[in-house]
């Protein structure tokens, strides 16, 4: 008879101990330590210039509500490797267009009116981007130009007074016992815009398409739908932003949401969405539009001429999104 000697196993190391976390990237979180220590540095030296003032800052969410807004919408586009430059224009053509709704047939045709002309701007973005295959880059800076172009030529470059108080409260004159009406808009957004991107499928098929395109076309993932509805997104959110603004100043002008573009881009990166696609930071994007709205609001108070304004503005943004990047 032959004896068998059957070499022990080695004992299961449990998953615990073998396994070890993950250490936490201080730089996932630089947005809201960069915050912290700005809002910090503010309050210690332009304490008496009243920056820590509670109206002060209600201002400062009022004037960052709009960029805020389309930050939520763009951290969609961004997180989809793809890009729209056409959102400040198409704030201020969706701005004039309620204007004259409203003096046309009233504060609900001026509303239809506003939102129409995003959906219109976003049918013509997606569909160039989604299905013609043109870099959204060169669409929405052609787009740009349109809406700035047709908001000129269709006013005479003349203000569009709004004389309905409804209309003026409801997007952004009004507020809620003490709490501004835009700050209301911006919280919802927020939270429409965190759940569907971090809670539901069509979130996880956006970072999949900006992550990596010809894999999530191989898993069933029709990308060019989510390019398409992005875009559309992304335009619809511009528009609601330029009838904030409209409702704020009580008029429409093509000036509103100029340039705005490059704030909410900046916000959108701020936050820690990542400029090629397959990451997004909802809540990140916001608190990237407040960084930039305290950091404006800090300068005006100590008196910096807006040569050096936007000099500092753009340091304090390259040193953020450095800081940021992942190895």
């Amino acid at each position: 008879m032959s004896t068998t000697t059957s070499t022990p196993s080695p004992a299961p190391v449990q998953e615990g101990t073998a396994a070890r976390k993950a250490p936490l990237d201080w730089r996932n979180y630089i947005i809201y330590i960069g915050i912290v220590l700005v809002y910090g540095i503010c309050v210690l030296f332009l304490h008496d210039s009243g920056f820590a003032t509670t109206e002060n800052l209600l201002n400062i969410f009022r004037q960052t509500a709009m960029i805020a807004l389309m930050a939520v919408a763009v951290t969609f586009v961004i997180a989809a490797a793809e890009i729209d430059l056409s959102v400040g224009a198409v704030a201020g053509l969706a701005s004039v267009t309620a204007a004259m709704g409203v003096a046309a047939g009233g504060p609900v045709v001026g509303a239809l009116a506003g939102i129409g002309t995003g959906v219109l701007v976003g049918l013509v973005n997606g569909s160039l981007v989604a299905f013609a295959k043109i870099p959204s880059f060169l669409v929405t800076l052609g787009m740009m130009g349109i809406a700035m172009g047709v908001a000129m030529w269709i006013t005479g470059s003349a203000p569009q007074p709004i004389l309905s108080p409804g209309f003026n409260a409801f997007f952004g004159g009004g507020s809620l016992g003490p709490i501004p009406a835009l700050l209301i808009w911006v919280i919802i957004a927020t939270v429409i815009g965190a759940i569907v991107m971090h809670r539901t499928a069509y979130g996880r098929r956006v970072l999949a398409t900006g992550g990596n395109e010809q894999a999530a076309i191989y898993s069933g993932v029709r990308t060019r739908r989510i390019i398409f509805s992005v875009l559309l997104t992304s335009a619809v959110a511009a528009s609601l932003a330029g009838m904030l603004y409209a409702g704020r100043l009580e008029s429409g002008r093509y000036q509103w949401g100029s340039g705005d573009e490059l704030s909410v881009i900046a916000a959108v990166i701020l936050g820690g969405t990542s400029l090629f696609g397959g990451r997004g930071a909802v809540v990140g994007s916001v608190v990237g539009a407040l960084l930039i709205g305290v950091i404006n609001n800090a300068l005006v108070l100590a008196g910096l001429e807006t040569s050096q304004q936007n000099i500092v503005r753009g340091i304090i943004i390259i040193l953020a999104v450095a800081l940021a990047r992942r190895k």
